[in-house]
């Protein structure tokens, strides 16, 4: 049923309780981000710390869940571990589906448990159990263990933490389903400092498909664009992995902790080469008909009689170039076996592949010792990666638990900070530019996908400060209305606005239908005004010297230009969160 309120479960860790709640607002803030960034507002708390237990966890999913393809996301929104400032992060997998047939539009989580402990939760369900004994158990052998005391269908969704998490890592990550994460700022920090080892989201109830001809038409309309047309065709071939070979080719992969944008020998962690030697399966998230997520696998013997056991391990460009080119990593097979230990700790692939890159140049240059890293960092030393990475999840010394607070937080202690590839958090993996490097670093969730900067350096040779940081602002605003539907962000080619339109009038939404620009600017001044008043200050980001170091395919980074960029940006973005701007 269609409703203009937004239904809200409400769960108190502390009391072991859960009430539903109906909230306004749809017409304002439509769901995921800008309904994450609403519910903020009333249960978050500003003047308090990120693991202060009365600070909310909050999920969040979006009108057309459940009934387009690809509108298949939710939005997790919290106080980060990392910055203890306003933070989102978004996954697919089943999560989203399983709250539209749970009948919630975000679930927010209070307080903390007595003792380490999993939670259920659905339209008909509410328990909480004691699981003190998963304590330390890395993130895949719990979620085995967890489908084992909550079983379901595929309604079911399920979401853990692993060592890092409850170490309190400011970049542990949740896993969702086993393939996907909430992956960036620490919110499986946040799950570790609730006592919440896992979360399962059971879809224990229907809902109704709408009335009339326009909406299965139209849904046929969607779905013959995503899986006839060239439109997702890459993201289901090679997916995102084949621009590892492109990026290298155009002297925009960062290799060595950004010490360089290619290398002659990159070969071995194409996605060409991964499809050849390493690609198991392809699978998607509930919702999808696309496919986008490759899997691969790792063998390794455990009997001198030549027996082995094989894992499955996503992976896409984000990963390799965190474990593959950021650590010198050259064999796929090296990789997937870092890509595996990172899933296992809990921990967030790229903070953790540039936490370790700059770790290793920090040892290079005698900043640390080995002493402190316990193993001999190396570039290209796949085997002493993931013992460091073992160390990093589980805090092994003082060393490993300051690097897990940030690379700037190890940099501050032992320098080394302008060699540290950190742009909000640990960068993702396009050293395109200037506009790029202004975007990530400034830019709302620190994310390559907060707007389309890489895209524009490629585009755009001219330095013309305004026109970049335009782009920049609208991009954004039609990405957070996105986010706030919430559609996975590979479809935006797809979901134009005008689609948009047409798919809420379908399903009975035509109040929010010729509203989306207004929307979106809501949604946008929310979420930049949640995170100002949480601390946030554009004008202090710095970029670090390593950046203003790098050679694109245009040649060495215009530092001036860069720091013009950034003071544009900085300017509007405070702007848009300034109180006055308050819907």
């Amino acid at each position: 049923m269609i409703r203009d309120h937004f239904r809200v479960c409400l769960v108190d860790l502390s009391k072991g309780s859960m009430q539903v709640l109906e909230r306004g607002g749809r017409d304002q803030f439509c769901g995921g981000g800008g309904l994450a960034a609403m519910l903020f507002q009333e249960f978050g708390h500003v003047d308090r710390p990120w693991d202060d237990p009365d600070q909310p966890l909050i999920f969040a999913i979006g009108p057309l869940t459940g009934y387009f393809p690809l509108m298949s996301k939710t939005v997790c929104a919290f106080k980060s571990p990392y910055h203890d400032q306003y933070a989102e992060s978004h996954a697919g997998g089943r999560s989203a589906l399983s709250m539209r047939f749970g009948d919630m539009d975000a679930l927010v989580i209070r307080g903390r448990a007595n003792r380490l402990s999993a939670l259920a939760v659905g339209a008909r369900t509410f328990e909480l159990r004691d699981v003190h004994f998963l304590r330390g158990r890395d993130a895949l052998s719990c979620g085995r263990v967890i489908r084992d005391m909550f079983p379901g269908s595929g309604r079911r969704s399920m979401l853990r933490i692993g060592p890092a998490g409850e170490n309190r890592c400011s970049y542990a990550c949740i896993n969702v389903d086993t393939y996907r994460h909430f992956g960036r700022l620490g919110a499986g920090a946040v799950m570790g400092a609730k006592n919440l080892k896992a979360l399962v989201i059971l879809g224990d109830r229907g809902f109704a498909l709408p009335e009339g001809k326009a909406y299965p038409a139209l849904f046929k309309e969607v779905y013959r664009q995503l899986t006839t047309t060239a439109i997702m065709d890459k993201y289901h071939g090679l997916g995102t992995a084949g621009n590892v070979g492109a990026l290298n080719e155009l002297r925009a992969l960062p290799w060595r902790n950004l010490q360089q944008t290619h290398d002659p020998d990159a070969d071995g962690i194409t996605g060409e080469r991964m499809a050849e030697d390493r690609l198991l399966r392809n699978a998607a998230c509930a919702g999808c008909p696309v496919g986008c997520i490759h899997i691969g696998y790792v063998r390794e013997k455990f009997q001198e009689n030549y027996q082995y056991l094989y894992r499955q391990v996503a992976y896409d460009y984000e990963l390799i170039f965190a474990v593959g080119s950021m650590l010198g990593v050259k064999d796929s097979f090296d990789a997937l076996r870092l890509m595996d230990t990172v899933e296992l700790m809990g921990l967030d692939v790229m903070s953790t592949g540039g936490a370790l890159a700059w770790a290793t140049e920090a040892l290079e240059k005698g900043l640390v010792t080995e002493k402190q890293t316990l193993v001999p960092l190396a570039f290209g030393d796949a085997a002493t990666y993931m013992t460091a990475i073992e160390h990093l999840g589980r805090n092994s010394n003082e060393f490993y638990t300051l690097l897990s607070k940030g690379t700037l937080r190890a940099a501050g202690v032992f320098g080394g900070g302008d060699f540290a590839c950190v742009l909000g958090q640990e960068m993702a993996g396009y050293a395109t530019g200037e506009v790029f490097f202004t975007a990530e670093g400034l830019g709302f969730r620190h994310s390559h996908l907060d707007s389309g900067g890489y895209a524009y350096d490629q585009k755009h040779e001219e330095q013309d400060v305004e026109s970049a940081v335009d782009f920049l602002v609208e991009d954004e605003k039609s990405r957070a209305l996105l986010c706030a539907m919430v559609s996975c962000l590979f479809a935006r080619g797809v979901y134009s606005e005008d689609l948009l339109s047409e798919a809420l009038e379908s399903v009975g939404y035509g109040n929010l239908a010729g509203r989306l620009d207004s929307m979106a600017g809501n949604i946008q001044r929310l979420r930049w005004r949640t995170r100002v008043q949480t601390g946030y200050d554009a004008a202090e980001v710095h970029i670090p010297k390593r950046f203003r170091e790098v050679v694109t395919w245009k040649g060495p980074v215009d530092d001036a230009y860069m720091e013009a960029l950034r003071e544009a940006y900085a300017r509007r973005i405070m702007a848009l969160g300034a109180p006055e701007n308050a819907d």
